[in-house]
């Protein structure tokens, strides 16, 4: 490709895994319960020592301004004094240049958390799935109890701290009602919600996506699209619903659901060894890998890799059926994560088509019915085939 006159975008995102273990078993988890088993294998906790080699790789790596979202397992599992030199690591090695986020569970979120999380500006989201019963069907600690009550107590404390505070994150259950379930978020006041698929593929579907409508995943999300579309104000944020309008109005994306925007995001894992995004890790058993020479930044290597390269260049990645999709500039074939199937790898459309092909329809058919009469514009049609 470099040949042709192309070249890579270096990372600006790290997800750095400062634990890799957790407090919760989830029944969906990608790294738990999925095909690679490699969390077995790695140190608990990142040390210090790991962190600052990793933060100096980064350094010398990125050309502007980075963002270190601090991941596991559960990072709060490394307590707040770890926490706390960490982020003063990272500080101090990255300067201004350095935004620091964490996600959470929130669980363990506690006075001497926020106090360092205020100290050094980590933004913090909480993964949780809406009201108790859908929170607590696949969110539960080992022995089975729920975990939503206790989630719910970091919040509350999350939600004191407004420049901490930084959203929610959702995994989409089609048992769970859409709107009910966007409603106990909002009640959260969240600044933003994400709404994240179940990683499923080709050879492991997502929870009944081939036993219900094709579009039930699709369904799901425009009933809450039409309940946020029409509020009166801005409730929240919703990042897909964000990007799906921005890229259908000729804008760009913010991240790896959809559009065809380079993916810039590389794992750093607790012994220091660089990956690619962990949903990967549901795929098969070393799908995260990227070949890494010896000696040099790994980061450099990393970037260079056919793995990583897949990820920025957009269309070329693409198999031929999204190629000739209509909204193949909006949809991007979906998460990289969702096209995997044994033999073919990564190069089919998405497990979730149907559902991403009704959810950019309806939107787009929404944004078309809201705009004054007279205003034209040139949306992308609904289908490959125009309909």
């Amino acid at each position: 490709m470099t040949t042709r006159g192309w070249r890579p975008k270096p990372f600006h995102q790290f997800v750095v895994k400062i634990h890799s273990r957790c407090n919760l078993a989830c029944d969906y988890c990608y790294v738990y319960e999925s095909a690679d088993q490699g969390w077995r294998d790695q140190p608990r906790v990142m040390s210090s020592a790991v962190f600052t080699t990793a933060c100096q790789n980064i350094a010398a790596h990125a050309e502007s301004s980075v963002s270190l979202v601090l991941h596991g397992g559960e990072p709060l599992l490394v307590g707040a004094e770890h926490l706390d030199r960490l982020a003063g690591i990272a500080t101090r090695v990255l300067g201004s240049r350095v935004r620091l986020g964490l996600q959470t569970n929130g669980l363990l979120f506690d006075p001497a958390i926020a106090s360092v999380c205020e100290r050094w500006g980590i933004r913090v989201a909480v993964s949780v799935d809406g009201d108790a019963a859908g929170h607590d069907r696949h969110r539960r600690f080992g022995d089975g109890r729920g975990s939503h009550s206790g989630v719910l107590r970091g919040i509350s404390l999350l939600r004191s701290k407004p420049d901490v505070y930084a959203g929610l994150l959702c995994t989409v259950d089609l048992s769970n009602d859409a709107v009910g379930t966007y409603e106990a978020l909002l009640a959260l006041e969240p600044p933003t919600v994400d709404f994240l698929l179940p990683h499923g593929n080709w050879n492991q579907p997502p929870p009944r996506r081939f036993e219900s409508d094709p579009p039930a995943y699709g369904q799901w999300l425009a009933r809450i699209f039409d309940r946020w579309f029409d509020a009166p104000v801005r409730e929240t944020g919703v990042r897909l619903f964000d990007d799906i309008l921005a890229l259908t109005l000729g804008g760009r994306g913010t991240s790896e659901s959809v559009g065809l925007q380079p993916i810039r995001v590389a794992v750093i894992e607790t012994d220091g060894s660089v990956e690619q995004v962990d949903t990967l890790k549901t795929a098969f058993a070393g799908a995260t890998r990227v070949p890494l020479g010896g000696g040099g930044n790994p980061l450099d290597t990393a970037l260079m890799s056919p793995p990583m390269v897949a990820r920025q260049i957009g269309r070329e990645a693409l198999c031929d059926t999204c190629r000739s999709c209509a909204i193949s500039e909006i949809c991007g074939a979906g998460n990289y994560t969702h096209r995997y199937r044994a033999g073919s790898g990564f190069l089919n459309p998405s497990v979730y088509c149907p559902d991403l092909q009704f959810l950019i329809g309806h939107i787009r058919d929404r944004v078309l019915a809201s705009l004054p009469p007279g205003v034209l514009v040139s949306l992308p049609s609904r289908t490959a085939d125009g309909a």
